[in-house]
């Protein structure tokens, strides 16, 4: 829904992993807490409702009916260790109040968690390059991901998963003002920096429809 803060200030960063001309890396991460890892069916939402922190049912219901996707890690009993969300065509990204839109191809992972018990113990790791071969078998050419810059364990999530970073996104609201910025990390393609960019652009999505597109 739409942010109702009288301000707001956000530093993120995209990463970008291209499986146009090549597989994934393998996945050979073997996780200290050992998980299996698989789509989540909508018949489980209930305990994916349970995993993610929500009283009811609504918001899960509302992003299957929307198109997206849940993958989740569980453990040796069935509990859940670890979730996932991915979309494609277009994302509301809740903390920067616009939406990220990809071609067909393409594919966006967001709102991702690791519960605490299986913290630090490889889960998201797992979780993710199992997310990245479904995907890659489906014939995605490019796979999104997105977090805060203090975020450091995501960010090492994303690069044992193969993702490599695209740019710094700076976004600040302020007395009625809106402005984001993106800045090319070392070494990425100016073409892909645009990409980003153009992905980014304020479109026709709703801010009625957004979604918070946290990844922890």
């Amino acid at each position: 829904m739409p942010s109702h803060r009288l301000w707001a200030f956000e530093r993120g960063v995209f990463w970008a992993l291209d499986l146009e001309e090549r597989a994934p890396p393998a996945t050979t991460h073997v996780p200290a807490a050992p998980v299996t890892c698989e789509e989540a069916r909508p018949d489980g939402e209930a305990a994916l409702a349970q995993a993610m922190g929500l009283s009811e049912m609504g918001e899960i219901r509302r992003r299957f009916a929307a198109g997206s996707r849940c993958y989740v890690a569980r453990d040796v009993s069935g509990a859940i260790a670890g979730y996932g969300w991915v979309s494609r065509g277009e994302e509301r990204i809740g903390e920067l109040e616009r939406s990220f839109r990809l071609p067909p191809d393409e594919a966006y992972i967001w709102d991702c968690a690791t519960l605490p018990p299986y913290r630090q113990r490889g889960v998201y790791t797992a979780l993710l390059e199992a997310m990245v071969s479904a995907l890659w078998g489906e014939g995605v050419r490019r796979i999104w991901i997105g977090s805060s810059r203090d975020n450091r364990p995501s960010l090492r999530g994303f690069a044992r998963a193969g993702f490599q970073p695209v740019a710094r996104v700076t976004f600040v609201r302020a007395l009625g003002l809106r402005r984001l910025w993106l800045t090319a990390e070392p070494d990425t393609s100016p073409a892909l920096v645009a990409e980003t960019r153009d992905a980014l652009r304020e479109g026709a999505a709703s801010a009625e429809h957004a979604t918070s597109a946290r990844v922890r």
